[in-house]
């Protein structure tokens, strides 16, 4: 069997990391979302939202660290490994805020490429906000729409999952695979 490399990805609050920890309790080989770790380890030097206050400088670490899980994804022995966003992500973000960024972005979006990437729609009624998720639902929503033309414009077929039960997301994505 090839090595399946897919990413869950959407909008803040859409349940990806619901969706990974679900994956994880099952057995399967996945790698969570980074940009938490990232805006905690700038809280902890006192930059309380890196995004909003040096949305490169995040974009970048972020760029760097889902380059990472990438290449580790290609070491495991499993031969699916999930992730909780993609590289096209950092993209479509600096794009939603219209910021400028260099062209080692778009490089890594065309030099490495996820087998699959299933898309989880804005469901306003599991969304909620918490420290590390700024965004009110109607930003996701607006976000939701930059991660689906970025991911496109990067010859990806999205595979949107549907608002349902935790349990028929996670066999729903597991048919498809």
């Amino acid at each position: 069997m090839q090595k399946e490399i897919i990413v869950l990805l959407g909008g803040p609050g859409t349940g990806k990391s619901t969706l990974i920890n679900e994956l994880v309790a099952r057995g399967f080989c996945c790698y969570p979302e980074i940009s938490r770790q990232v805006t905690m380890k700038a809280q902890q030097q006192g930059i309380e939202q890196l995004f909003l206050e040096q949305p490169l400088l995040f974009s970048e670490m972020l760029l760097e660290g889902r380059i990472e899980q990438y290449k580790n994804a290609l070491e495991e022995p499993d031969n699916v490994v999930f992730i909780d966003r993609g590289i096209p992500d950092v993209v479509a973000y600096m794009d939603y805020i219209g910021d400028d960024y260099p062209e080692s972005f778009i490089k890594a979006c065309e030099d490495y490429k996820y087998s699959k990437t299933f898309i989880l729609p804005p469901w306003e009624e599991i969304y909620q906000s918490d420290s590390e998720r700024y965004e009110n639902f109607d930003q996701a929503v607006k976000i939701q729409e930059h991660l689906v033309e970025t991911y496109k414009k990067y010859g990806y077929e999205l595979i949107e999952v549907p608002k349902d039960t935790v349990e028929n997301r996670i066999l729903y994505i597991l048919d498809k695979i």
